[in-house]
């Protein structure tokens, strides 16, 4: 059997933001700003996404807002500083394994 090669050897970091409104100041100093320090550390192997199918859990009864939230989060971490060329950002629904993810849906 052959062996998957990863992209490094280096830990991975893997957080997420929902897209339930935009980024409080808080959290821009906060865990955004921990965020950028890990990926320009280059010590880590930084994974940022926007988990838009966990928004589902609590705005499932108006779910307009998670599209354009889901811009202004991307926003927000582009405007925080976090640079793609140093760390991988995706929107959770846009990765297929996630769709089957039982941490969404029981």
């Amino acid at each position: 059997m052959a062996e998957i090669a990863t992209s490094s050897s280096r830990p991975r970091v893997l957080s997420g933001h929902a897209p339930h409104r935009q980024a409080a100041p808080g959290q821009l100093h906060g865990a955004l700003a921990n965020w950028v320090k890990l990926q320009d550390s280059a010590q880590y192997e930084c994974y940022f996404f926007i988990a838009d199918l966990h928004a589902l859990t609590t705005d499932y009864a108006d779910t307009s807002g998670i599209a354009p939230n889901t811009l202004e989060v991307a926003l927000d971490f582009l405007a925080a500083g976090l640079d793609p060329k140093k760390c991988t950002i995706f929107v959770q629904s846009q990765v297929s394994s996630t769709t089957n993810c039982r941490c969404c849906w029981g």
